[in-house]
């Protein structure tokens, strides 16, 4: 395992509101989309790491850093686990999934836009990194 493609410290730097997240959003860039609702996009990662490999991304939430949350932000990040649990039950995903989300360079966060790694298909290992 080494890094993963596009971790850097100016992919980090992007503005969230400029990221291809959400331009997904915005619908100027079309994902391969698995499930949708007023809160969340979810769709298939494109380097994936798992059999079943989604990304799950809030529409109201513009964030870069979860702890730049507020209290404000409580719902639509709450929003983001229930469409996981959505999202797995839709898919068939109960014998075993797993939810990430990475936070920094060290975490491997390429995209500077709060997102959920969904991952099913396969045993994962503990601890996870």
């Amino acid at each position: 395992m080494g890094d993963k493609q596009g971790v850097t410290p100016a992919a980090l730097e992007v503005d969230p509101h400029d990221t291809l997240f959400a331009k997904m959003i915005r619908g100027e860039i079309k994902p391969n989309i698995v499930h949708e609702n007023e809160h969340a996009l979810v769709f298939t990662d494109v380097n994936p790491n798992a059999p079943t490999h989604l990304l799950i991304i809030p529409k109201k939430l513009a964030l870069g850093q979860i702890h730049n949350a507020k209290e404000s932000d409580a719902n639509e990040l709450g929003q983001l686990l229930l469409t996981a649990g959505e999202v797995a039950k839709k898919l068939d995903l109960l014998d075993g999934y797993r939810l990430v989300i990475n936070q920094g360079l060290d975490a491997q966060q390429s995209v500077n836009y709060l997102h959920i790694h969904l991952l099913s298909g396969r045993k994962f290992s503990w601890p996870p990194g």
